[in-house]
């Protein structure tokens, strides 16, 4: 899985972390020779008057609520040039509270750019003179994307069309939500093939997002303000959600354009949560991430965690999810990934699964696939579990380690199956190395800017062995039919897909509604990460398959250890950042 941290604690510091408002109590003095603010701003990504003092004058249009940060401020009167900004952000002086919004203000300082290299134009270290009030210069309404963000930075903004929830993960610690001009956003390589075309995806993914921020700096606000209401199962506010009636500044941080809104949406049609999939087949399997399900020493100590869980209290909550997702989709066969790689002793993680699935389903009688073979030696493992009552597992399991597998990408799990004594197939759990940890990388698997991402190289060659190494009966059962199922960690355009497809291998989700084949979303853009592959003899034996949206979309609100997933009875939602996959199967004609 990506990393997702976007190092924002960090560049709040630095940002945002700027002096108190202070306002002067002295009459204001005529403004002569105030520059204009739209000569403040330029026309380009960075002020022609860098560094330089100026006076301006304009409107207080909004304060940062947690009185950090600054206010801006607008031109009474905007400019006859529509390619520069009529607002700018001013830092003043330490010092006393900030003026209100409507308030007029006589501004004098030095102009910067707030960021790194072109960023927030601003005025700071300014004194700030009252001059009364006036009402609020009207918004810019957009009804699409401007062909420039940066000629209405720091100006009031008003949306007059619908925009689509591409991306939540921030919600709930930022008050922030990533939303998309003209429907959701998806990876670049999740559409289109690395390089050039991938670079041309993202700009235009770009030009269309726009973040909705709640105008604070502080983390994890109790409220977040331009929400109408709380969130709730009743009002998740899941990706694909759509929110109308959007008005605020338009603010340049952390790499992006962001309206910071100046109060609450007007309308959110919230999208609904799906139902688990019905799908054909007589046999069901089940394709799952568990978010690294570690239960410490298994006996309620051992926390916290090397990952998961922190506290046993949270481990509980995390398993009772997975249980309520896992026996919502009804799965006979699950390959996992992200388990603790504990060993199969009655404390080790898997089994401690395996008992709670049994608790929770009269009648099933779940079993571990334990290869004789410690499955690699990272803290985690891919996973098998079956229901004896309804499959047979058959021949042995199989672990494929060394080579691309020694590091990095887990090594991949293969048992075969049959249906009523029939003829046998051979599932794979699969897990290649994350996207994440690009400082270990050597030169061959750097970033090298295609959109791939590091360690691509590393996939790839994994990606390759892997597919060699499950065509050539690896559990020894005499299986043809066969199906690679995991995190593949790569997009549907990457090399290492690319490359299994080239060698044979079939994705039955492809060319399929992309608005209902992602798994995983990233950056506020949605893409697939978790693939089913199959061989020809196993494509004949589908009868269908689908992701089931219950994570990924979801806000952490609702994670076993977010504010909503903490109260309650157990739910599916957000029981991991990725969506399952179910695929239904048919024993061949005899």
């Amino acid at each position: 899985m990506p990393m997702t941290s976007r190092l924002r604690s960090a560049a709040l510091a630095v940002a945002l972390a700027l002096p108190l408002l202070v306002v002067g109590c002295r009459t204001a003095t005529p403004a002569s020779s105030a520059t204009p603010i739209g000569e403040v701003q330029g026309r380009g990504a960075m002020s022609p008057l860098l560094d330089r003092e100026v006076a301006v004058e304009g409107i207080v249009t909004l304060v940062f609520r947690d009185g950090r940060g600054g206010v801006f401020v607008q031109s009474l009167v905007p400019d006859a040039d529509a390619a520069t900004a009529d607002g700018v952000f001013v830092v003043p002086k330490e010092g006393a509270a900030a003026p209100a919004p409507g308030t007029r203000v006589l501004v004098r300082g030095r102009v910067a750019e707030l960021g790194d290299g072109p960023g927030l134009t601003a005025v700071v270290d300014a004194d700030v003179e009252t001059q009364g009030e006036a009402p609020l210069p009207a918004p810019v309404a957009l009804a699409a994307p401007p062909a420039d963000w940066e000629a209405l930075e720091g100006m009031r903004v008003t949306v007059d069309v619908p925009l689509v929830v591409s991306g939540n993960d921030a919600l709930v610690r930022f008050g922030e939500v990533d939303l998309a001009f003209g429907g959701r956003l998806f990876t670049p390589t999740e559409q289109v093939a690395p390089g050039e075309p991938a670079k041309r995806r993202l700009a235009e993914n770009l030009a269309r997002r726009i973040v909705l921020d709640d105008a604070r700096a502080d983390e994890n606000p109790e409220a977040i303000g331009w929400l109408p209401a709380p969130l709730s199962d009743a009002a998740p506010l899941r990706a694909g959600s759509t929110l109308s009636g959007i008005t605020g500044v338009l603010d340049e941080r952390f790499g992006g354009y962001r309206l910071q809104a100046e109060a609450p949406v007007a309308t959110i049609v919230q999208a609904p949560r799906p139902a688990p999939p019905a799908i054909e087949g007589r046999v069901h399997v089940a394709g799952m991430n568990l978010l690294n399900l570690f239960n410490g020493d298994g006996t309620g100590g051992g926390f916290p965690t090397a990952r998961g869980a922190r506290t046993p209290e949270a481990y509980t909550r995390q398993l009772a999810k997975h249980v309520a997702s896992i026996t919502a989709l009804d799965p006979a066969i699950i390959a996992a990934q992200e388990m603790e790689n504990d060993g199969f002793s009655p404390e080790s993680s898997i089994q401690r699964l395996v008992a709670a699935l049994d608790a929770a389903q009269p009648g099933a009688r779940w079993q571990a696939v334990a290869p004789a073979e410690r499955p690699g030696t990272d803290q985690i493992s891919v996973a098998i579990l079956y229901r004896a009552d309804r499959v047979e597992a058959v021949g042995a399991p199989a672990v494929l380690t060394g080579g691309p597998f020694a590091y990095g990408s887990r090594p991949p799990l293969a048992q075969s199956f049959r249906i009523d004594g029939g003829v046998p197939f051979t599932l794979v759990s699969v897990h290649l190395k994350s996207k994440g940890g690009c400082a270990e990388a050597d030169a061959a698997n750097r970033d090298q800017g295609d959109g791939q991402a590091c360690f691509n190289a590393q996939r790839a060659a994994a990606a390759e062995a892997l597919g060699r190494w499950a065509s050539a009966d690896p559990t020894g059962s005499g299986a043809t039919a066969v199906a690679l199922v995991g995190d593949f960690n790569a997009y549907a355009e990457e090399d290492p897909m690319r490359g299994l497809r080239e060698a044979g291998w079939i994705d039955p989700l492809a060319g399929g509604d992309p608005d209902k084949a992602y798994s995983f979303v990233f950056d506020g853009q949605a893409g697939r990460l978790d693939h089913v592959l199959v061989n020809a003899p196993m494509q004949a034996r589908l009868r269908g398959i689908a992701k089931w949206h219950s994570n990924s979309d979801e806000s952490l609100a609702f994670a076993y250890d977010g504010p909503l997933g903490r109260a309650g009875e157990p739910t599916p939602w957000r029981a991991s950042d990725h969506d399952p996959v179910l695929f239904g199967l048919e024993p061949p004609a005899r």
